[in-house]
């Protein structure tokens, strides 16, 4: 039996991939669960116009996370903390307080997406910032004291 799958299936292939499997698999579980169609042309056909528009979809958020990378690897944010005399801060820097600061700068990105290493020292530290797939922006922030 020919099926075009709506969703990837594991061990299987991806989203608009054709594939041959034996009947009972395709009638009795992957089409009733909503992973696929019976390969009828305008399936097919459907399932390539989809595969298209996607990869124009993705080709245009990419070009976009890169223009953001860029715009956030020129950026200095200084984040003001309360260190004792030594320099060492009473507390750390968090994915939350980066989050915040690029926020009153105009960029909304969300804290999950922030990696930053422990950060219990005044002075300059970098943070990454995955943004989409394999494009990830270096955050330089400047910690001062309060």
């Amino acid at each position: 039996m020919k099926i075009v799958l709506k969703q990837a299936v594991e061990n299987l292939g991806e989203a608009g991939d054709v594939v041959v499997v034996k009947d009972g698999y395709g009638r009795n579980y992957l089409i009733p669960q909503g992973f696929a169609v019976v390969a009828t042309p305008g399936a097919i056909k459907a399932a390539a116009e989809r595969a298209k528009h996607a990869t124009k979809r993705i080709s245009e958020n990419v070009a976009a996370a890169r223009e953001l990378a860029a715009q956030l690897g020129a950026l200095k944010i200084e984040i003001a903390m309360k260190a004792g005399d030594d320099g060492k801060l009473f507390g750390s820097v968090t994915n939350g307080y980066v989050a915040d600061a690029l926020k009153n700068l105009g960029f909304e990105i969300d804290r999950r997406k922030i990696v930053v290493e422990e950060i219990k020292h005044l002075g300059e530290h970098t943070a990454t910032v995955n943004l989409l797939g394999e494009v990830k922006a270096s955050l330089t922030i400047s910690v001062v004291k309060e």
